[in-house]
């Protein structure tokens, strides 16, 4: 039988349904703060453990709080997903038929992309194309706006690209869907849209950015953890100081929500 929620974790859930996605210093401060309000035990390396209690009970509602790492600072992130769908018909009660079409294509050029990204550029070509009904470029833009806000998308310098709640939420959907086109990453095992690629035509293994820079820190020589070939890529910096100074600033912040009118709780928002 599952364990009874108590205030605490209901707050923390409350929270979760409001914001969608947190980062980890955030998911850590908003554990402390919920324990601490409701007069709870807190144990710092207690976080999983607490959610796992919260995650007992939605499970018959296929909901369920899951972690995962963005591809984009290698950070941890905790989001609330729906289990029950995974395509885009998720998306059906907010966006019209043509702009979830045109969602799917941005999809399509994001996994065909070496890069994991979507020029702007591309995807107002493809609103020309739509079989449901075309998109001119006002409503095109207004559309891909709308789904960074929503956070299925992310955007930076005109390139969209998948969101690290999108990809949380809608992995099984990708993999079935591109079986033939996304890897995973040889390093965490999740999928790797924005990442490195060995050039070893007999190998092509995937590392996600931020997993290269964990694993090849400080080695001098570094080669593919697969074929053992040289790995000709730039190694950036592991993303250890500057990002996660800044995110754990924010466990010092209260991590209380702001008050949102019913409208606004009652829709789940995305990264």
């Amino acid at each position: 039988m599952a364990r009874p929620l108590g205030e605490s974790h209901k707050r923390f859930l409350q929270t979760m349904m409001v914001n969608g996605i947190i980062d980890g210093a955030k998911a850590r401060a908003l554990h402390r703060h919920c324990c601490e309000t409701h007069g709870a035990h807190y144990a710092h390396d207690k976080l999983d453990e607490f959610i796992e209690v919260i995650n007992a009970q939605l499970q018959p509602m296929f909901m369920q709080i899951r972690k995962g790492m963005s591809e984009e600072d290698g950070l941890q992130y905790h989001a609330l997903v729906n289990m029950a769908e995974t395509d885009v018909t998720r998306m059906s009660t907010d966006y019209a038929d043509n702009e979830l079409e045109l969602f799917r294509k941005t999809m399509d050029l994001i996994v065909d992309s070496d890069n994991g990204t979507a020029s702007s550029t591309d995807i107002l070509n493809c609103a020309d194309s739509l079989q449901t009904k075309k998109l001119k470029k006002r409503e095109t833009e207004h559309v891909l706006n709308r789904l960074v806000q929503d956070k299925w998308l992310n955007e930076k310098n005109g390139d969209y690209s998948l969101s690290t709640r999108c990809i949380m939420e809608m992995e099984p959907y990708i993999r079935m869907l591109y079986q033939d086109q996304v890897k995973v990453c040889h390093i965490c095992h999740n999928v790797a849209l924005q990442c490195q690629m060995c050039e070893n035509p007999t190998c092509g293994i995937k590392i996600h950015t931020p997993c290269v820079a964990r694993y090849f820190k400080g080695r001098t020589d570094p080669r593919c953890p697969a074929c053992e070939d040289f790995w000709p890529h730039e190694i950036p910096e592991p993303p250890s100081s500057q990002s996660e100074s800044q995110s754990a600033a924010k466990e010092n912040t209260d991590p209380t929500p702001t008050p949102r009118s019913t409208a606004q709780t009652r829709r789940t928002r995305r990264s």
